[in-house]
């Protein structure tokens, strides 16, 4: 299996050994395989998933490896694929922070707070006098947040299939009850 969609719920602790480890909480609800597309008909290899978690329901489509072959539309996906995988690759959309100035959207140090000066929290130059615009990638005030984050190599530190949920390591991209996506 390459991908897992799941809702993240929570950050918190779990001892582990002597010390304290911080996880974030991902939900994994029930899983089915929508629909299955091959080089033949689509061009490429990959599963439609559809993850449904009481009125919610999302899809979202994964590449699959060799290991994907014996699954057919319709089947379950649990959190038994999880089985002997250490670390995985967690993809989410990161909190929306609104319109932010330069300083807070790119932590530009400013000029000096006193003493008569003109320049507190202003974004300074932007560039010399010829192309007469302003070159895109500028770093500008701007819309802050919301932006696709993808985090690799995340411990799984403990996997609950009682409850369908397991533990990352450290903190997990988006706001709680977001989607997450979870490749390996």
């Amino acid at each position: 299996m390459a991908g897992l969609i799941g809702k993240k719920l929570e950050m918190t602790r779990i001892i582990k050994g002597d010390t304290m480890v911080a996880v974030t909480l991902v939900k994994i609800p029930e899983i089915k395989v929508v629909q299955i597309k091959t080089i033949d008909t689509d061009g490429y290899e990959a599963v439609v998933l559809k993850a449904t978690d009481g009125k919610l329901s999302y899809m979202r489509e994964v590449s699959f490896t060799g290991a994907m072959a014996q699954v057919k539309v319709g089947d379950i996906v649990s959190l038994d694929v999880l089985d002997g995988i250490e670390t995985v690759t967690v993809e989410g959309i990161s909190k929306g922070k609104g319109f932010a100035g330069a300083m807070k959207r790119y932590n530009f140090k400013g000029g000096p707070a006193g003493h008569g000066s003109k320049f507190h929290r202003a974004l300074g130059s932007i560039g010399c006098r010829k192309p007469r615009r302003t070159k895109p990638g500028q770093k500008m005030h701007g819309h802050m947040g919301l932006d696709k984050i993808t985090l690799k190599k995340i411990q799984i530190e403990l996997v609950n299939k009682n409850v369908n949920v397991i533990a990352l390591h450290g903190p997990v991209p988006g706001a709680r009850n977001s989607l997450v996506v979870l490749d390996f």
